[in-house]
């Protein structure tokens, strides 16, 4: 069965930068695209970032442009998530997700999700 197992959240300033981790097991991580999702309270989950295989192209949530970067280690099977310049409406739980699809569309199109780590951006 996949894994995916998120960490780095945590309570940051305004303005300040935060890394998230995804480990991902029990897979092929190198054949999968990986996403980033958040979701606050009472609101839906939103398209953070994307990284496709093949071709790595990555793609990016307007709101996030300029700020977030996501990458992926294909010996560590990890995907990380570096966000800067954090703002107070970033406060989201951010979810990793893993699909067997090269192109997936929304977050229905993913196949594995880890449980989500806590970010708290703070004025």
């Amino acid at each position: 069965q996949v894994q995916l197992v998120e960490s780095g959240g945590g309570t940051v300033q305004a303005g300040g930068s935060l890394t998230l981790s995804c480990a991902v097991s029990g897979g092929t991580f190198s054949s999968f695209t990986m996403g980033w999702f958040r979701q606050a309270p009472g609101k839906e989950r939103q398209f953070v970032s994307q990284l496709t295989r093949p071709g790595d192209y990555k793609a990016y949530e307007d709101d996030v442009k300029g700020r977030f970067t996501i990458s992926r280690d294909n010996a560590k099977n990890t995907v990380s998530l570096q966000m800067n310049s954090l703002k107070a409406e970033d406060t989201a739980v951010y979810y990793c997700a893993a699909a067997r699809s090269a192109w997936p569309y929304g977050p229905n199109e993913y196949d594995y999700w880890g449980q989500g780590t806590q970010v708290t951006v703070s004025s």
